[in-house]
């Protein structure tokens, strides 16, 4: 619970103190003020209060209790002892019988049995927003929604389950104290619920989110029409009193929610193939919630002992209604389809980034000497923006868009940056986990996978490095050449040198920088999905403004061109308004955050040595400097790809059973081929 509940809860207590100390202690005194608290007679709220007091106290451990002694055993005890007590007094019996009878025919079971766990509005950000309103603001027991007061009844997952151990003894008794008259209001109640159930899963199956796609498979909607009139003739059966009638009509309705479940699986084909949209899994799982809500009402209508059917719905209701206030747990759920879609296709891109022959080897680090190259420009320019003394925020911008160029002309020409493959190896790697714990062939393919990736990332990055050395001190010497000057002044000379050194918190920079990296991966993922979702490609293709100005040859090129780069352009453009702007913005709040990539840390460090000529090989901030290269790197490379790697298998819900024995066989992998991490067999 959270803090202001844990206060809502202190408060309904001192209230019930100020006319009766019932939880001074547990024993019979305390019953005994219990009972003579009870007051038929009393306001709507304080009845409710005495409510949520008598359950408090049946919960509430002993003062002196064993070991052994399990929840459900006190609790169990307290009503029989409360039961007891009330047959020896008949006349506060009648008291509690009136108060506990008033307040079930008083409050609105529809607030139960169709409102509860269920966003009002079927939006994903109205479910939030009442969410975080359940869990940030105190509850009032002065409702006549029956819903409501069950949050208040029971508050948690495990506050209901101690009614799964009464015995049908001191069920019937406790039966007798809530119940009057023959049930039948009790099913016309549960049959106007079913009913409301069915107007909401129609709604929602003709709004226009799924419509659309139902509609694609004939006769998807035909079962949720139907329902309405099953429910009809439900009523029917139970009016009349027949069980045999009642039957099937509650066969046929189970047959046609069945079908109505079905249709999750055209949604889903459907999101998989065109885009997912948080709105329409939020729908479908609401519509999907609905439908197993009736059939557990049916199995309540239908049950042979009604009784023990309520209390296994109010402990399944008690554990979903704690799930269902979960912030947290919205987020994971209901973003886990995107995340997954997301990570399948960064999967597809990292394949390209993972080289499993010689010839893919050496073409992977051609590619990496041009990324290299063109970083090395990049931070030519950087340091001429520095010279221009701009105003912060601007001075963040300008190197935000210089990274954010420099990445899509490394991608434009067909280049590649090392720091930028985690994200998208990483959860074609969590790909491979699949049956790995019992499968030894997938297991060394998974070792194999290891290996083509690390061999991978590590000529990636030597590639860059080995490339934006040389070019940064080619610029150099073109500046002094022509222009008789430096790359950076011998003040930025010293800043850069003790700034990178590998005794300052380069490596925690670096991490960060790590964070960025990833997050810029997973926003180039999500932009791919917005694009396909929303249609663009056709939209670029067969709009006719776009087709009457490009001509329909020119944009059917644009649309496919779109389409196939528009990841990689929006994560690049991503990681550097990430890298620029990120620690301008720390900055505004007083935090000393600074990125620190590898590739972009290696030219600057070489510019400072080139300006100190070779005299840096004799200070030891220059080699303070070079050793933190190593560390930046391994800190980019390992956040960057743990996060990466982490997001995938949660959303591909995979779970490594011996993970000793995924490291055991890497490591025997390493021993018995060492060469093959480095360089890929002559064979392959």
């Amino acid at each position: 619970m959270s803090f202001l509940s844990n206060v809502s809860s202190a408060v309904m207590q001192r209230i019930l103190r100020g006319r009766n100390p019932l939880f001074r202690h547990a024993g019979r005194w305390d019953l005994t003020a219990l009972i003579h608290a009870a007051d038929p007679q009393a306001p709507r709220a304080q009845r409710h209060l005495w409510l949520v007091g008598w359950l408090q106290w049946l919960r509430s451990p002993p003062t002196r209790r064993t070991a052994d002694q399990a929840p459900q055993d006190w609790t169990l005890q307290r009503l029989r002892l409360f039961l007891n007590m009330l047959d020896n007094q008949p006349e506060q019996r009648a008291k509690v019988v009136g108060l506990l009878q008033g307040v079930v025919c008083e409050l609105d079971a529809a607030g139960l049995w169709v409102d509860f766990g269920f966003s009002p509005r079927n939006s994903f950000w109205d479910e939030l927003s009442e969410r975080l309103r359940l869990r940030c603001l105190p509850a009032s027991a002065d409702t006549e929604n029956l819903g409501a007061l069950f949050l208040l009844l029971f508050p948690n997952a495990s506050s209901a389950q101690w009614l799964e151990h009464i015995d049908d003894e001191m069920l019937g008794r406790l039966r007798g104290l809530m119940v009057q008259g023959n049930g039948l209001s009790a099913r016309t109640a549960l049959l106007d619920a079913l009913a409301l159930h069915a107007a909401h899963v129609h709604l929602m199956a003709h709004s226009s989110d799924l419509r659309v796609r139902l509609a694609k498979v004939p006769g998807a909607l035909k079962p949720f029409e139907q329902l309405s009139t099953a429910i009809a003739e439900l009523r029917q059966a139970v009016s009349g009193v027949d069980l045999v009638a009642t039957q099937q009509s509650s066969n046929y309705l189970r047959a046609l929610l069945d079908e109505c479940r079905r249709a999750e699986d055209h949604v889903n084909a459907h999101l998989d193939e065109n885009g997912i949209s948080v709105h329409v899994i939020f729908l479908m799982e609401q519509l999907m919630e609905r439908t197993l809500r009736m059939d557990m009402m049916l199995d309540l209508l239908n049950a042979p002992d009604p009784a023990r059917e309520v209390i296994r719905v109010m402990v399944q209701l008690a554990q979903g209604g704690r799930s269902g206030r979960s912030v947290v747990g919205l987020f994971e759920h209901h973003f886990a389809r995107l995340a997954r879609k997301t990570a399948q296709r960064q999967a597809g891109t990292g394949e390209h980034y993972i080289s499993r022959t010689r010839a893919e080897h050496f073409s992977l680090l051609r590619k990496a000497l041009l990324g290299g190259a063109v970083i090395a420009v990049t931070t030519g320019a950087k340091f001429a923006l520095s010279a221009l003394s701009l105003p912060l925020f601007w001075s963040g911008m300008a190197s935000a868009m210089n990274y954010a160029l420099s990445f899509i002309a490394v991608h434009l020409m067909g280049g590649t940056v090392a720091t930028k493959q985690p994200a998208m190896t990483a959860p074609a790697m969590a790909g491979k986990l699949v049956g790995v714990h019992d499968d030894e062939l997938a297991l060394q393919g998974f070792v194999d996978e290891v290996t083509h990736l690390l061999r991978s990332q590590f000529v990636g990055i030597l590639g860059n490095l080995l490339a934006v050395i040389p070019v940064v001190l080619l610029g150099h010497m073109v500046a002094w050449y022509a222009f008789g000057t430096t790359l950076i002044s011998p003040e930025t000379t010293n800043y850069v040198l003790s700034s990178h050194s590998i005794l300052g918190p380069s490596a925690l920079f670096a991490a960060f920088t790590g964070i960025l990296l990833w997050l810029s991966g997973l926003l180039g993922g999500w932009a791919e999905n917005w694009f396909v979702l929303h249609r663009l490609e056709s939209a670029l293709a067969w709009n006719p403004r776009i087709h009457s100005w490009l001509g329909g040859g020119a944009a059917q090129r644009a649309s496919r061109w779109w389409r196939k780069n528009i990841a990689a352009i929006a994560s690049s453009v991503a990681l550097g308004l990430l890298l620029g702007l990120v620690p301008v913005v720390a900055s505004f709040v007083g935090l000393p955050l600074e990125v620190r990539h590898v590739t972009l840390a290696t030219g600057q460090i070489t510019a400072a040595a080139a300006t100190l000529g070779w005299q840096a090989l004799l200070q030891p901030g220059f080699w303070y400097a070079v050793a933190a290269i190593a560390v930046i790197g391994a800190c980019n490379l390992g956040v960057s790809f743990w996060l990466a790697f982490r997001l995938a298998l949660r959303a591909r819900k995979i779970r490594v059973q011996d993970r000793k024995l995924v490291r055991a066989a890497v490591w025997r992998g390493v021993l018995r081929q060492p060469l093959k991490w480095l360089m890929p067999p002559a064979s392959t």
